[in-house]
């Protein structure tokens, strides 16, 4: 699943606000009790392992100079839910880079 958030930010705003808030991300999950692994193995890259509800779902985000890309490996008995994750991404993403 891949979900393009535009922004008109730059790649090294977008890079210096994800990094102040990578702590956040586990707060935009529903439910409350989803861990978050997050690294950077680039600087233009953030890796994210969730884990939620027993289930474990790897993302990244793409940092670019006009957009931010997440692409989800959602799994298949998740699929039924890709609407709503994907409108959480949006909401989400857009208030992280606030």
């Amino acid at each position: 699943m891949r979900v393009a958030l535009p922004h008109h930010l730059g790649k090294d705003e977008v890079r210096r606000r994800l990094k102040a808030r990578t702590g956040d991300v586990a707060s935009y999950i529903p439910g409350g009790m989803a861990q978050v692994d997050a690294s950077w193995p680039d600087e233009d890259t953030l890796a994210l392992g969730i884990t939620a509800m027993g289930q474990f779902v790897g993302a990244k985000v793409a940092v670019e100079e006009t957009q931010m890309v997440v692409e989800i490996d959602l799994p298949p008995q998740l699929g039924f839910v890709r609407g709503v994750i994907e409108q959480g991404v949006r909401q989400s993403g857009m208030k992280l880079l606030k």
